[in-house]
């Protein structure tokens, strides 16, 4: 186990930790003061903060401002503790209760309980939110034990399992409407307080867990001098690590039970506190949660400031550039990608040709689509096929939702690859680098544009989201000559970014992010012919690009400085990649949604089946990711009759276990 991450922060270690901490408390107490002096004059401040001022004013301030004052704090130390525990615990600079699902499993088990056992959620929230992190942070260990915890498994593992529960909620918000907009508020991370009764949850909890993390400090710095040396000198190491992480999950868990979820703060304020120069760990360990607590009461007066827009978006939307200036600034200790050898592939795919195979697959997709077409339900709820006149009658509907489906498909295994053989990471896809929160993101500004954007606006504003994410990522993978680890991290604060513009969207109350809800789970049963036209449009253009691409794949998979040995312009190729794989995302996603694993699952059933040349495997991808995808959009509209799950939800929920146990087996 390697110790804390290193930082090339110089400049901020000169003024020492005590300094920073001292700062920003007094740059978030400066900034109350100016709020409590809009609410009542500085001459009644202690009258009314004790509660003997009757007026509207020290009624603000007494049951309003002051609690959220305090509110904010603890949740903010609380959870800075929590991403450093989890970060020392695992040696790992990106290892946050976000990046492994902790956060995401409590809430989620938050939802399910409000909406199925109410009275349990109201019973004991915190404890239905500490099982559902500690599900969530198990299932993570679980997969990634083989592989010794390495960083990006846990990292990749984690993100997959966050997209998984986000896929569930909104499932569960689409089917419970009654639910969306405080399921939303609450989601967001909302400090809104109106009595003194959530400091008086979180002050003891928080207390008593922030002295037990002080009571590891010892063993846990000696942990970070290797496993063996920590066992050498008496630290039960398997069982330590699970008690340090245990501390994480239930100051997660004790958080978002309270106020929902809050990100950024538990990857941001131990990086700045290396930054300023907490060398040990029980520097560390005090300087951190005051940070934390201080970087969070700033951002939530000024969102007090700003309107409506909840705390948690506010921290990523604020914090966001923060995290991607400390990102160069880390050393995380990886190398450039690593490119893999040829796919073991089945016997069969040894024997097949390339050709053969694909023409069988195509065969399949066919099927597949006829199938989707011709399948329905009856008004009793059996299954019945569509013919003559029946047909006829259902063909104007069902025929372009399959058409968008497989589409959608087929561009986004595309772009999976495209991707994956970029970074060198097989697990490596849209989803996962940020391209859908900036789909998302376009999709915003085209409804904010327009009342009633057509199909080219919606497809011109979440392409030009999706190249400006492509833009950002290829201009800071340089520094790292797009190494697997800083790539996903920079992705996952871009994802943070943008998602926050949306989550202020949907919680405006505006009629049209009920539009916009529609678009994030996926759903195909509004594709009308202008959509699907516009969809194949990008098709014919995107994927023969794909195709064309396939030489430069090759190359670059014989690793940067061999391919600009070859002759090829390494950086000019890396640009045009990702341009392309943006561009097939943003038209696929226009379709299907941000999430559904197809950009995953596809190149990687390709790759097993023994596609280990680019052009090959992209062919092989195309096909596969539009079967995937049809039969979603099929089993979406049956299953659940007369109710119909989104084709991207559906490909998301059925992906979940296959992407798992490729991270699970993948050495």
């Amino acid at each position: 186990m390697t110790a804390g991450p290193q930082t090339a922060g110089a400049p901020l270690r000169r003024a020492g930790p005590l300094a920073w901490c001292l700062g920003l408390a007094g740059l978030a107490l400066a900034l109350f003061l100016l709020r409590a002096g809009e609410a009542v004059p500085p001459a009644r401040w202690l009258s009314a903060g004790l509660g003997r001022d009757g007026d509207v004013g020290g009624l603000v301030l007494h049951y309003s401002l002051l609690p959220r004052l305090a509110v904010a704090f603890l949740c903010g130390a609380a959870l800075a503790t929590a991403g450093l525990l989890f970060q020392e615990a695992l040696g790992n600079p990106l290892a946050a209760p976000t990046t492994l699902g902790v956060s995401a499993g409590a809430q989620l088990a938050v939802t399910l309980a409000v909406i199925g056992l109410p009275g349990l959620a109201g019973f004991s929230r915190e404890a239905v939110a500490l099982a559902g992190a500690a599900a969530l942070t198990a299932a993570v260990f679980a997969v990634t034990w083989r592989r010794g915890f390495a960083s990006l498994p846990v990292i990749l593992a984690g993100l997959v399992l966050n997209l998984a529960c986000w896929a569930v909620a909104t499932t569960l918000k689409l089917v419970n409407h009654e639910y969306v907009g405080t399921l939303f508020l609450w989601g967001s991370g909302s400090l809104e307080q109106q009595d003194w009764s959530v400091v008086s949850f979180l002050l003891p909890r928080i207390a008593v867990l922030l002295a037990l993390a002080a009571l590891v400090v010892r063993p846990l710095a000696l942990l970070a001098l290797g496993e063996d040396n920590a066992r050498s000198l008496g630290v039960p190491v398997g069982r330590f690590r699970i008690l340090v992480l245990g501390l994480g999950v239930m100051l997660t868990a004790t958080v978002t039970a309270a106020v929902g979820m809050i990100g950024f703060l538990e990857l941001a304020a131990p990086q700045i506190a290396r930054m300023a120069g907490a060398r040990r760990l029980s520097q560390r360990l005090w300087a951190t949660p005051v940070i934390g607590g201080a970087l969070l009461v700033i951002v939530d007066i000024a969102v007090q400031a700003s309107g409506n827009l909840p705390t948690g978006a506010a921290t990523a939307l604020l914090g966001t550039p923060i995290l991607l200036w400390l990102l160069p600034r880390i050393r995380l200790g990886v190398a450039a990608p690593t490119r893999d050898g040829p796919a073991a592939g089945s016997a069969t795919a040894g024997r097949t040709p390339p050709g053969r195979m694909i023409a069988v697959l195509a065969v399949s997709c066919m099927a597949a689509a006829l199938a989707a077409t011709l399948i329905g339900r009856t008004a009793d709820g059996g299954l019945a096929l569509a013919w003559g006149t029946d047909l006829a009658a259902l063909a104007p509907w069902r025929l372009p939702r399959v058409v968008a489906a497989l589409t959608a498909g087929a561009m986004l295994a595309a772009a999976g690859v495209l991707l994956q053989r970029l970074t060198g990471n097989p697990l490596a896809g849209p989803e996962m680098l940020g391209i859908g929160s900036g789909v998302a993101a376009g999709l915003v500004a085209a409804l904010t544009i327009s009342l009633v954007p057509g199909p080219l606006l919606l497809l011109s504003a979440s392409t030009a989201g999706a190249f400006g994410v492509a833009m950002v990522l290829f201009w800071l993978g340089r520094r790292s000559q797009f190494a697997p680890e800083p790539l996903v991290l920079t992705g996952l604060a871009l994802s943070a970014l943008l998602d926050a513009v949306v989550v202020a969207f949907l919680v405006t109350g505006d009629f049209r992010a009920s539009k916009l809800l529609l678009w994030t789970s996926g759903a195909t049963y509004y594709a009308d012919g202008r959509a699907v036209a516009a969809l194949l449009a990008a098709a014919a253009l995107g994927l023969p690009a794909a195709l064309a691409l396939a030489r430069w794949l090759d190359l670059l998979g014989l690793g940067p400085v061999a391919a600009a040995g070859l002759g090829l312009d390494v950086r000019r190729a890396r640009l045009a990649i990702l341009a392309v794989a943006a561009g097939l995302a943003a038209a696929a996603m226009m379709a299907v949604g941000p999430l559904s694993f197809v950009g995953l699952m596809a190149p990687h059933m390709a790759r097993l089946a023994g596609f280990t040349r680019a052009a090959s495997q992209i062919a092989a991808a195309v096909v596969t990711g539009a079967t995937l995808m049809v039969l979603a959009d099929c089993g979406g509209r049956l299953v659940l009759f007369p109710y119909e799950l989104p084709a991207g939800l559906v490909a998301a929920l059925i992906g979940l276990p296959y992407v798992l146990v490729a991270l699970a087996r993948r050495r």
